[in-house]
């Protein structure tokens, strides 16, 4: 029995002793560049310098602000070769207002080096928790937040709306274009103001309809506010409102389908929406979109972060001048004639000699 045993645990031993063996063989046979470069890549992600955002209520997917500062996010963590996760690069999504803060202090907890907050919603969670934590560096988008240790940036949107109102209302055959607005807010009322000021250069006769839907994430009631302007007879609708605005895609689409011959259009905002308004391969409703270049915004803060040039306690402001706002391509939706007036304006503009104001004259 003692024999037995004893044969027993000498066969364990020698089994252990092959598994290791066979293990560091394998480690063994690696090439030497290889093992280096695993070295390399784990020293520099101990060194990385991460960031990540929090979304507003309008979620990271809603093809608009929440994506395109998402895509920033996504673009500096690649240019570093930063991973999704913790030490790299991620998001969190907000399915209320509630959520703000939890999600600011989760992120916190994670040690991001950089936290953005998006959207004019997440104004007062970024002051409070910047002022808890000095030693942090935070971003907010659309909003200002007089503090050291954030960076506020905000966009001229009236000056791309100013192009997008001259295409609305050069494309417009009914001569009645309408404007949906998300939430009544001062970024909102920059977008509505512009696209009015556009609309009248070209056209001081146009009929605008402007309505506000009172949120960022309710695709039903872009949908509702959409059919009523369609159906008195706007062809043109330029929407601000978010993930809101998948609605008014929705309500032109269907009725593009009914009607292939009807001069049905949508122009999208923030992030270039061409896919959202697209009806079959041969068919989209979506005219143009106003971009609003928060990616670039996200990315080139970022890198100021990194390499120790925080603009903390500054408003960074990005127009046309500053290529921070502009109307994406139509893919031959806007004949030539209409875009040569379209780039004047925007010429224009860009120099100073059009200041667009920043709320509709009444």
């Amino acid at each position: 029995m003692k024999k037995r045993k004893f044969g027993l645990v000498l066969s364990s031993v020698l089994a252990a002793s092959a598994i290791l063996g066979a293990c560091g063989t394998k480690d063994d046979d690696k090439p030497a560049k290889e093992k280096e470069n695993e070295n390399a890549s784990t020293e520099s992600n101990k060194d990385a310098f991460s960031v990540a955002m929090v979304t507003d209520v309008g979620g990271v997917d809603d093809k608009s602000f929440n994506q395109s500062a998402w895509e920033g996010v996504q673009a500096y963590g690649k240019e570093h070769g930063l991973k999704k996760g913790d030490g790299g690069f991620d998001y969190l999504q907000s399915k209320s207002d509630a959520d703000y803060d939890s999600n600011l202090n989760a992120l916190l907890r994670r040690d991001f080096n950089l936290i953005y907050g998006i959207g004019f919603m997440m104004e007062d969670s970024i002051a409070a928790i910047a002022e808890e934590n000095p030693d942090n560096k935070f971003a907010i988008i659309d909003a200002e937040v007089k503090a050291d240790n954030v960076v506020s940036v905000l966009f001229k949107e009236q000056e791309g709306a100013f192009l997008a109102g001259v295409a609305a209302a050069k494309m417009s055959k009914s001569g009645k274009i309408g404007f949906v607005g998300g939430v009544d807010i001062p970024v909102i009322n920059r977008f509505e103001a512009g696209f009015f000021e556009g609309a009248k250069a070209v056209n001081p006769e146009i009929e605008i309809q402007s309505k506000y839907t009172a949120a960022f994430d309710k695709a039903d009631l872009g949908k509702v506010t959409a059919n009523s302007m369609y159906s008195s007879g706007v062809d043109v609708i330029f929407h601000a409102a978010g993930a809101t605005g998948n609605g008014v895609f929705s309500e032109a689409k269907e009725r593009k389908k009914k009607d292939p011959n009807a001069n049905i259009w949508v122009i999208g905002v923030d992030a270039d929406q061409y896919e959202e308004g697209k009806v079959d391969d041969k068919t989209n409703v979506t005219l143009t979109s106003m971009l609003k270049g928060v990616n670039t915004a996200v990315v080139d803060i970022s890198n100021k972060a990194k390499n120790g040039d925080f603009p903390g306690g500054k408003t960074l402001t990005y127009g046309l001048a500053e290529d921070g706002v502009k109307l994406a391509d139509s893919r031959g939706a806007i004949p030539e004639d209409v875009q040569k007036v379209i780039n004047e304006y925007k010429e224009k503009i860009a120099k100073g000699e059009i200041k667009v104001p920043e709320k509709v004259k009444k």
